[in-house]
């Protein structure tokens, strides 16, 4: 039986993979997610209302609201975008870094100066080869940092598939989503330009991470660990190349479950949330606003919101 407090709201694609909440304005309460055929919807918070709002052309992931309302949007095929939501526009901001073509944009925060950090989360597999990049571990993902000058920046590289980015106090955090951690990259303080970990040992693999508006840096749990995948991490690498080869129903693949958890700035864990449920799986986005916690699924054809 699911958890009273926890429901999910249809909208009209698969994958709706992450979410955001506005907090001012005319969409002030609503969410904004992303599906797999690109296109990018409004949910009104009780869930009631689904509109379209633009359509990126590509795979829309991870999602943010920049100072102008407008959307920062992550694609996987298309890069970093920015879409406007009243219009429907988008405009294309970043699809080449160092010369060479962004393979896999994954997720991104702002900062409060516009900012944007953001995932590259394989220089060698691109969304459709997920799969392998977990398998191989090629430890190619980067942290990427676009100025206002518009200038991007490598921040971070030699990550084990660089995934969700959220802000901290001084520190931005990047999850690995193959070696089950959170980085942060310090960005103030003695230790500015320095790197460390917020979390280590995850119960399973990270996805998108947010930081809420209680603080907390919420961290969602995709899938639990997988012995056999952990265990070809660390085998041969002809090995890892050959078992992402093979027909799709013997490879290993993400248990059904709904967990998410939140760490404080010392990387204490502070909530713990796991749902029970048949009608939501596999949460690959959360965001927490006033104690209510949203979330995203890489196949669900919805959101979800707990109220815990």
């Amino acid at each position: 039986m699911s958890d009273p407090g926890f429901h999910v709201h249809r909208v009209p694609g698969d994958g709706a993979e992450d979410v955001v909440v506005a907090t001012r304005g005319r969409d002030e309460g609503a969410v904004f997610t992303g599906t797999a055929d690109g296109s990018i919807w409004r949910v009104s918070h009780d869930g009631r209302r689904v509109d379209l709002v633009a359509h990126t052309g590509g795979r829309p992931l991870g999602i943010e609201i920049d100072a102008d309302d407008r959307l920062v949007v992550c694609d996987a095929r298309r890069g970093l975008l920015r879409v406007d939501p009243r219009s429907g526009d988008v405009e294309t901001v970043v699809t080449r870094v160092e010369g060479r073509p962004l393979v896999f944009c994954n997720n991104a925060a702002i900062d409060d100066d516009g900012t944007v950090w953001f995932s590259d989360s394989s220089r060698r597999f691109d969304i459709d080869g997920w799969k392998d990049e977990m398998v191989q571990d090629t430890r190619t993902g980067r942290l990427l940092r676009l100025g206002g000058d518009g200038d991007v920046d490598v921040v971070e590289e030699g990550l084990s598939f660089a995934n969700g980015v959220a802000l901290g106090a001084g520190y931005v955090a990047v999850a690995e989503t193959a070696a089950r951690t959170v980085v942060r990259h310090w960005t103030s303080g003695p230790r500015a330009g320095t790197r460390d970990h917020l979390v280590t040992d995850l119960p399973g693999y990270p996805d998108n991470i947010a930081r809420g508006s209680d603080g907390l840096v919420w961290v969602t749990i995709a899938s639990p660990t997988d012995a056999l995948v952990e265990r070809l991490q660390r085998g041969p690498r002809w090995l890892r190349r050959q078992v992402t080869r093979i027909p799709d129903r013997l490879q290993p693949a993400p248990r059904r479950t709904v967990r998410v958890q939140a760490y404080d700035d010392t990387g204490r864990l502070v909530h713990d949330h796991t749902v029970d449920t048949p009608d939501f799986h596999m949460v690959t986005g959360v965001r927490e606003h006033d104690g209510r916690v949203w979330m995203g699924s890489l196949h669900e054809p919805a959101i979800a919101v707990l109220t815990p």
